[in-house]
């Protein structure tokens, strides 16, 4: 997720992503994020596509908001050739000493994701993990889905995954408390129109408390299909979780749609 900091009291003008996915916090904090979870998704997404009939060597795929990478990498050991785009150079760096340390190639491209060039396309354009819909106006998220049109080959594949907003509204939990390490967190989380928030206060063990907040934009199914159909996508099929199953519009925590160009 996303989100503008504020640190001492005072608010940056930057955007939230570009604070808080460039802190080093943000991986302390989401340390918890497994890879077995990764490789399930992946192997989720080569499969419902037919990739995975394929020869990995002969596929480019783009990973979109990437992070430290744990998607991108599980793709480059499989054999895919895999480029991993982010905005966030401190999360990017992480993602090429994982590669460099494994003996796996990855490229890498620091970039806006409404304005990535088109100098590769790619068979595979995935967009994982809730990162979509940080930006303040709906139609920007709608240029990042045109952007992703452009980098693909024709029937090329384009994989969003989105929280599943009918879910998420049962299940919220608005308030809780962990540690990270020797941090001390609190999270609070609410819905503020059609955004997802969470604040988040962590207090290192000498006392000191930085926040940040993350902001996302939640599209409900006939949205989203809406807005893909509107730059030429074919939407084929939702899948609810990680493990492929069935999208169920009131009990899916997840809304992975799988288009095609």
């Amino acid at each position: 997720m996303a989100k503008s900091l504020h640190s001492s009291g005072h608010k940056s003008s930057s955007n939230w992503f570009e604070e808080w996915f460039n802190h080093p916090l943000y991986l302390e904090l989401y340390s918890h994020r497994d890879n077995d979870e990764a490789a399930r998704c992946i192997h989720t997404i080569l499969s419902i596509s037919g990739l995975d009939l394929k020869k990995p060597a002969s596929l480019s795929v783009l990973d979109i908001a990437c992070g430290a990478g744990r998607h991108a990498l599980e793709l480059a050991r499989l054999g895919y050739t895999v480029t991993g785009n982010d905005l966030s150079p401190y999360l990017l760096e992480e993602a090429r000493k994982v590669a460099l340390e494994s003996h796996l190639p990855l490229n890498l491209s620091c970039c806006d994701m409404r304005r990535i060039a088109a100098n590769n396309l790619y068979v595979l354009v995935v967009q994982l993990f809730t990162s979509f819909g940080y930006f303040d106006s709906k139609e920007d998220d709608q240029l990042v889905i045109k952007n992703a049109y452009g980098l693909l080959k024709n029937d090329g594949w384009y994989v969003l995954d989105l929280l599943n907003p009918l879910h998420l509204a049962k299940n919220l939990v608005p308030y809780s408390r962990r540690s990270a390490g020797e941090l001390s967190v609190i999270e609070e989380r609410a819905f503020n129109g059609n955004r997802i928030t969470k604040n988040m206060s962590i207090t290192y063990p000498f006392g000191e408390t930085i926040t940040f907040n993350e902001s996302v934009r939640l599209y409900n199914e006939e949205e989203i299909r809406a807005m893909l159909q509107n730059e030429g996508f074919t939407v084929v099929t939702i899948v609810g979780n990680y493990h492929g199953e069935q999208f169920k519009a009131n009990d899916s925590p997840r809304m992975m749609i799988f288009s095609r160009k």
